[in-house]
C-alpha cells in the first residue's frame, strides 16, 4: 500500500509562492521487488532515509532525485516522473570486484590495459583508481586551485578524466575515486605550516620519507573535499578516502591536541563535512581503515574507530592482508599461513561490534609477495581463500591489491 504523503509537505505545497515540488515514491530491490528500507534518497541539496516500506516523500526545486543503498547500483530518476506519484525505483543488486590502479598505473597502457583484460574475462567489475595518490599527485587537470599550487599537478597521467570515465563507465566497470587525505608530501613541503611537525623541527616524515599534513588544519580538510566533489562531478560511482587517520608515530606536533579524544572528533568531522558536501552527487563514500582496528577498542592511536567512522559512510574498507597483521590474531598467531581466518574473523568481529551487516562493508585484500613472514608468494590458493572468507561473511565485494599494479589473474573466476 502506498504511503501517505506527511501533511506537513502537503500543507507547505498549498502556500502561496511555493515553488518547490513534491515527490515521492518507494525504492525496491530490482531482482526480488521486495522494499529497501534505509536507502538514500538524494534531491534539491539534502538527502533522506527509505522507510521501513522503502517509502520516501521529499520537496525541493531540483531535476533529479538521486538513490543508492549499500549492495546496489546507484540510480538517478528525472524528479518529474516522481512529482506526487508514488513511483517505485529499482535498484539493481551489485557486489564490486576490483582492482587497483594507481596514480601511474592508470595513465600508462602497460599496466591499464592488462587490468583492463581480466576484468573482459574474470569475475572482476570494478576498479579503484587513485585521484590523490601516496604522494599527494592528483593525475588529471584539476580545478581546484590548491592542487597547482602545492605541484600536485606537476605530472598529468590523464589528459581527460571524463572522457576515461566515460570509455570505462561504458564497458560497465564501477568506479571508485581512490583519494589518500592527511599523508601528502606535496601539500606538506609546500604549506610547512599546514604539515605535521617533528619536535623542535619543520615537517616530520614517515619511514618512506614522505610528509603528512595536520587533520587538525580545516584547510587541509576542505582541499581533500574539493577534490573528493570534483571526482564525484567527474562520474565516479564512490570516494573512497584513505589515510584518513593520523600517523603512527610518537612525539609528533599537531595543531591540535594529540590525544584520543581529539584524533577521533578531528576524523569524525571531516568525514561529516565531506558526506555533506558530497550529497548532491549521489555518490557512495567508503574509508579504509587497518585490519587491527576491527580488532581495537581504542582508536590504535590514529583516529580510527569503527564506531565513529560506520555512521558516516556506506562501506567500510578494513585492509585486512595478513602479511600486515604482525601480532597475528587470537588463535592465529603466524598470519600468513591461514589467510582466511584472518579476513573471516576480522569482519565478522567488525560486523559484531558496529551491529553492521556485512553489506556495509568491502576489505582489501592481499596480492602481493608476503613481506614479514617467510615472503611467500600470494597465489591462487591464498586469493581465493580470502575471497572465499569475504564472502562467507556476507561483504559487499572485495578490492585487491597489489603496489605495483600487476594482477596475473590467479585466484578468480572466469567470466
Amino acid at each position: 500500500m502506498k504511503a501517505p504523503v506527511p501533511l506537513l509537505l502537503l500543507l507547505l505545497a498549498a502556500l502561496p509562492g511555493w515553488a518547490a515540488q513534491l515527490v515521492d515514491g518507494s525504492v525496491l530491490d530490482a531482482a526480488t521487488g521486495e522494499p529497501i528500507a534505509g536507502a538514500t534518497v538524494t534531491f534539491a541539496g539534502h538527502a533522506i532515509q527509505t522507510d521501513e516500506q522503502g517509502a520516501f516523500h521529499t520537496s525541493g526545486e531540483g531535476d533529479v532525485v538521486g538513490v543508492r543503498a549499500s549492495g546496489y547500483r546507484r540510480e538517478e530518476v528525472a524528479a518529474r516522473q516522481l512529482a506526487g506519484s508514488g513511483a517505485a525505483i529499482r535498484l539493481e543488486p551489485f557486489v564490486p570486484k576490483a582492482l587497483y590502479l594507481s596514480f601511474y598505473g592508470i595513465g600508462t597502457s602497460a599496466l591499464r590495459t592488462p587490468a583492463l583484460r581480466l576484468i573482459a574475462e574474470t569475475e572482476l567489475n570494478a576498479l579503484v583508481i587513485d585521484v590523490k595518490g601516496d604522494r599527494g599527485m592528483v593525475p588529471y587537470p584539476s580545478a581546484v586551485p590548491l592542487a597547482a599550487r602545492v605541484g600536485a599537478q606537476d605530472v598529468i597521467t590523464i589528459e581527460d578524466a571524463k572522457a576515461l570515465l566515460a570509455a570505462l563507465k561504458a564497458k560497465g566497470i564501477y568506479l571508485i575515486a581512490r583519494i589518500v587525505v592527511f599523508r601528502d608530501d606535496r601539500l606538506a613541503r609546500a604549506r610547512t605550516d599546514l604539515a605535521v611537525k617533528a619536535p623542535g623541527s619543520g615537517p616530520w616524515r614517515d619511514r618512506e620519507g614522505l610528509a603528512w599534513s595536520d587533520p587538525f588544519q580545516r584547510e587541509v580538510r576542505d582541499y581533500n573535499i574539493d577534490l573528493a566533489v570534483e571526482a564525484a562531478s567527474h562520474g565516479f560511482d564512490e570516494i573512497q578516502f584513505d589515510y584518513v587517520r593520523f600517523p603512527d608515530a610518537k612525539r609528533l606536533v599537531f595543531a591540535g591536541p594529540n590525544t584520543r579524544k581529539d584524533r577521533v572528533q578531528a576524523i569524525e568531522d571531516f568525514l561529516v563535512e565531506a558526506r555533506r558536501r558530497l550529497v548532491p552527487y549521489n555518490v557512495f563514500l567508503s574509508a579504509d581503515v587497518f585490519g587491527y582496528v576491527c580488532w581495537n577498542v581504542d582508536d590504535t592511536g590514529v583516529g580510527q574507530v569503527l564506531e565513529t567512522f560506520a555512521p558516516q559512510l556506506d562501506y567500510l574498507s578494513p585492509m585486512l592482508y595478513p602479511s600486515s597483521f604482525q601480532f597475528g590474531i587470537p588463535g592465529y598467531r603466524n598470519p600468513v599461513q591461514h589467510p582466511y581466518e584472518i579476513v573471516y574473523l576480522s569482519l565478522s568481529k567488525a560486523e559484531a561490534r558496529t551491529g553492521l551487516p556485512g553489506s556495509r562493508f568491502r576489505p582489501w585484500l592481499q596480492a602481493f609477495r608476503d613481506y614479514a613472514y617467510d615472503h611467500r608468494p600470494f597465489g591462487a590458493a591464498e586469493i581465493r581463500a580470502q575471497i572465499r572468507a569475504a564472502e562467507a561473511a556476507g561483504s559487499n565485494g572485495w578490492m585487491l591489491w597489489n603496489p605495483h599494479n600487476t594482477y596475473s589473474g590467479d585466484g578468480l573466476e572466469k567470466d
